[in-house]
């Protein structure tokens, strides 16, 4: 499955279009539900950005994760973060050689996807040796670089509720998440079919639909996607609002947020209403694109203060209102 070769980059995004379609409709084979979910998780790999996935255990967070690297041609490894997980366990150490010379051993972050479980549940000196990979896609190993397979995805889950011996990412780590993906539980409806699918003999096969270097080409064609001022000046304007006792803040934002969102949110803002665009069959994005994607990019780098928790009022809450 080589790269095609397209006469125009408007027959280039409509082949986005079908591939976004194909992957949804193979995952689907698996995933019962969680439409939104899927659909975001796509957009942040077109975007060439990393996902967290937020919720509470069996919310089939690990199996999504899974089920999108077998659609893909791509090499997955998954990393169980724990309390006694060490930097070097990730990234990988030298090692003497037979030939007494040290040498180095990749560690699992080598790999196209990298699924970071409970990412929360290791100390903080861990959860830094991926800022590096995750902002310059390279691990440094005794002052020597190594730099890691194209594509490279991180997608970290993370469990809201139990907080007993977990370690909160610091908001420098957050950041390089270009989303924050909520999880829910699934409809009635749609957990008789999960029940129904996963407590038999059958086992769902699935077909691979695109290759790594035809995701490089939909990365590159998604940053050529060209994008108008006012929808350009739209994004940066809903992240200079969240930034308290600014010239554009709201009133809600000074009254509810201590730290607003960097200028790492208006990036994402625009990349992500570029892909969404092009997945829903739009050739440049509108201000609807960019709502679209805004709570997923925003609702981790704004900071609620304690009015905001002791009146209830959510992240979206405040979000919304922007809009």
């Amino acid at each position: 499955m080589a790269v095609p070769n397209f006469k125009s980059d408007v027959e280039a995004v409509d082949a986005l279009a079908k591939a976004y379609r194909d992957l949804r409709a193979e995952i689907g084979k698996v995933i019962i539900g969680q439409e939104e979910v899927v659909k975001t998780v796509l957009i942040s790999l077109f975007s060439n950005g990393h996902s967290l996935l937020v919720g509470v255990p069996g919310l089939a967070k690990t199996l999504l994760v899974s089920t999108i690297s077998e659609v893909l041609d791509l090499d997955f490894k998954r990393i169980q973060f724990t309390p006694d997980l060490m930097p070097t366990d990730i990234t990988g150490s030298e090692i003497l050689g037979d030939n007494r010379k040290f040498e180095f051993a990749h560690g699992p972050l080598f790999a196209n996807i990298v699924l970071a479980d409970e990412i929360n549940r290791t100390p903080p000196k861990t959860q830094a040796a991926l800022l590096e990979a995750m902002q310059e896609r390279s691990v440094t190993v005794n002052g020597v670089r190594h730099l890691l397979p194209a594509p490279f995805f991180v997608l970290a889950t993370q469990n809201p509720i139990e907080q007993e011996g977990t370690y909160p990412l610091p908001e420098a780590q957050l950041d390089r998440f270009m989303f924050n993906i909520p999880l829910d539980y699934p409809t009635y409806e749609q957990e008789i079919a999960v029940v129904k699918g996963t407590t038999g003999v059958d086992v769902k096969s699935l077909n691979t639909i695109l290759t790594g270097e035809q995701i490089l080409y939909f990365q590159q064609l998604v940053r050529k996607i060209p994008v108008s001022d006012n929808v350009l000046e739209y994004a940066v304007n809903l992240t200079t609002k969240t930034r308290p006792n600014t010239d554009r803040a709201t009133a809600e934002v000074n009254k509810y947020i201590s730290w607003g969102a960097g200028p790492r949110a208006s990036q994402y803002l625009v990349l992500g209403a570029k892909c969404h665009a092009a997945i829903s069959g739009k050739y440049s994005p509108d201000i609807e694109d960019v709502q679209a994607i805004a709570k997923y990019v925003l609702r981790h780098r704004i900071v609620r203060n304690y009015l905001a928790e002791s009146e209830g009022i959510t992240e979206e809450n405040v979000i919304e209102a922007l809009f």
